[in-house]
C-alpha cells in the first residue's frame, strides 16, 4: 500500500484547516479502494490565535502528528521540517503533498497529482500558469507582480516542466525528497521567506526529477485574513535568490 503523507506549514490557520482538513478526509475516502492510506504532519510555527487547539481537536481523531515551534521561525524553516519529518516517516515509493493551511488550495486536485505520480513523474505542480488555471480574489497588482517573477525564473533558471515556481501545492515523490537530503542535509531548505518554494525546485532539479503541472484554481478569496507576505522583500529576495543559484550549478 501507498502511503500519502501531507506535510502542511500552519501559521495563524484557525480559519481556513478546519475546511480544508474535512475536504481532504473525502477525497482521501475516495483513494481507499486504489489501495492508498494517508497521514498528516502539520508543522505549527508559532501561532498565536487557536491554530493549536483546532490541530489537537483533529489529532484526536485523524492520523495526524504535530510538530510545534513555539515561535514564529518563518516559511522556510517550517518547510524544512514538515518536509524532513514527512521523508523520514515514508518509504520510497510513497508520496508527499504540501499545500497551503488557509484553504485556497482545493484537494479534490490532489487526486490527479496522485495519479501523475503514479504515471512515472517525480514532481507535479499545481499551476496557476497552465491553460483551465484561475486566480480568484487576487489583486491585479499581485497578479502583475507574480507573472513578471515567472518571466524571469524562466530566463534565468529553465526547468523542464515547469512554469510556477512558487507554488505551495506539490506532490513529491518521497524517495527524491531522501535523496535531496542526503546530498543537502539542513542546507536543503535554507531561505527563510516564501522564496524557498522556488529553491527546492532549483536544488531539486540536479537530480533531473521528471515534473508536470496541473492547472490549478487558487480560491484566494477563501483565505481568512490577511496575508503574511512582504510581497516586496519576496520579489526582491527570489530575484537575488535565481541569480545566485543560476551562477553556481552545483549541488554542493
Amino acid at each position: 500500500m501507498v502511503n500519502i503523507i501531507v506535510a502542511l506549514p500552519a501559521y495563524n490557520e484557525e480559519a481556513g484547516l478546519p475546511p480544508l482538513l474535512d475536504s481532504m478526509e473525502e477525497v482521501f475516502a475516495s483513494l481507499v479502494s486504489e489501495g492508498f492510506s494517508h497521514s498528516y504532519l502539520i508543522v505549527n510555527d508559532g501561532s498565536s490565535d487557536g491554530t493549536q487547539l483546532v490541530l489537537d481537536r483533529y489529532a484526536s481523531r485523524l492520523p495526524l502528528e504535530i510538530v510545534r515551534h513555539e515561535i514564529n521561525l518563518g516559511l522556510g524553516p517550517t518547510m524544512q521540517d514538515a518536509l524532513r519529518g514527512a521523508t523520514e516517516r515514508a518509504a520510497d515509493q510513497d508520496l508527499i503533498i504540501t499545500m497551503d493551511a488557509d484553504n485556497t488550495h482545493p484537494p479534490q486536485l490532489m487526486i490527479p497529482m496522485i495519479h501523475e505520480i503514479q504515471a512515472g513523474n517525480d514532481i507535479v505542480i499545481a499551476s496557476r500558469y497552465r491553460r483551465g488555471a484561475e486566480v480568484v480574489g487576487l489583486s491585479g497588482f499581485r497578479t502583475l507582480i507574480s507573472y513578471g517573477a515567472l518571466a524571469v525564473m524562466k530566463l534565468i533558471f529553465p526547468i523542464p516542466g515547469v512554469r510556477d515556481y512558487t507554488s505551495g501545492f506539490r506532490a513529491y515523490r518521497a524517495g527524491l525528497l531522501r535523496r535531496a537530503f542526503e546530498v543537502y542535509g539542513d542546507s536543503f531548505i535554507d531561505q527563510v521567506g516564501f522564496q524557498c518554494m522556488a529553491d527546492i525546485l532549483f536544488k531539486l532539479s540536479y537530480f533531473k526529477p521528471v515534473i508536470t503541472e496541473v492547472p490549478l484554481v487558487l480560491r484566494y478569496d477563501r483565505k481568512g485574513g490577511a496575508s503574511s507576505m512582504n510581497v516586496g522583500k519576496t520579489v526582491k529576495d527570489s530575484l537575488l535568490l535565481v541569480i545566485k543559484r543560476r551562477f553556481s550549478r552545483s549541488p554542493l
